[in-house]
């Protein structure tokens, strides 16, 4: 094999692959080569994805999980050790948002959205390092936001994902070592079905929502999903085997200012 020779049998968890995101990088890995466990709370939802998989040749499997339950995630990691193969490769998109004014909030909006995004990160993390180490090799991404600068309305979502590049931080340290990297991705805005609820709630029509949007992104237009898709196919390919612990915003600009 050359230096970034991509091996085909790796085995790749996508959490929250029923959509958007999560369906669009479960699509992308597959299509790279990779064996993809597409996870969701939703199982039916996750068979649409792997459906499409299937059509464009790839091979994938559907799994219900919580991620925000132990037993749930072990159950499924081992349902993906059974079907495809020990893990290889960790794409931490699971996410819910519940945004509200910090005097509006509900202790239910708080925990909820912490519990996902960083409970599930950790819990999906622990269950697959053990896979990886064994391995002596592991892609571990977890989707952050720009909403990690900070936003208004979202102090959980904020929180959550800022948490999540602590995280990567952390994790990047120990578990380097073994061969295993770990990164993060932060999403300006993305047209998925997230952003269309976020427009509803906010009494916005959805094409004028995005052109808002894009006005004030520097490459003047939104993202989609296949935009956030290839920067984790980078992420979890041999060319990045030297980058760990970062966080790439793929955003259009919107985080500079």
């Amino acid at each position: 094999m050359g230096m970034f020779e991509e091996r085909q049998d790796r085995v790749a968890v996508v959490t929250g692959a029923g959509r958007g995101i999560g369906a669009a990088a479960a699509r992308a890995l597959a299509a790279r080569g990779a064996a993809v466990a597409v996870v969701d709370l939703d199982e039916q939802a996750a068979t649409d994805t792997v459906e499409q998989i299937g059509r464009d040749g790839g091979r994938a499997v559907a799994v219900g999980c919580d991620v925000t339950r132990r037993d749930t995630v072990e159950a499924a990691f081992a349902r993906v050790d059974a079907e495809l193969g020990p893990v290889g490769i960790l794409v931490n998109n699971a996410g819910v948002i519940r945004d509200n004014l910090l005097y509006k909030m509900t202790d239910d909006d708080w925990d909820t959205v912490i519990g996902v995004h960083l409970r599930g990160a950790f819990l999906c993390s622990q269950v697959a390092q053990r896979r990886m180490v064994e391995q002596r090799w592991g892609r571990i991404v977890n989707l952050s936001s720009i909403s990690a600068l900070g936003n208004r309305g979202q102090a959980n979502y904020s929180t959550a994902k800022a948490g999540l590049q602590g995280f990567t931080r952390s994790l990047a340290i120990e578990l380097g070592p073994f061969g295993i990297t770990v990164n993060a991705v932060g999403p300006g805005f993305v047209v998925t079905d997230m952003t269309a609820a976020t427009a509803a709630r906010v009494g916005v029509e959805f094409a004028d929502f995005q052109k808002a949007a894009a006005e004030i992104t520097p490459v003047r237009r939104v993202g989609q999903p296949a935009d956030i898709a290839a920067a984790i196919c980078y992420l979890t390919s041999e060319a990045a085997s030297f980058v760990t612990g970062q966080v790439l915003y793929v955003d259009g600009g919107r985080s500079l200012g």
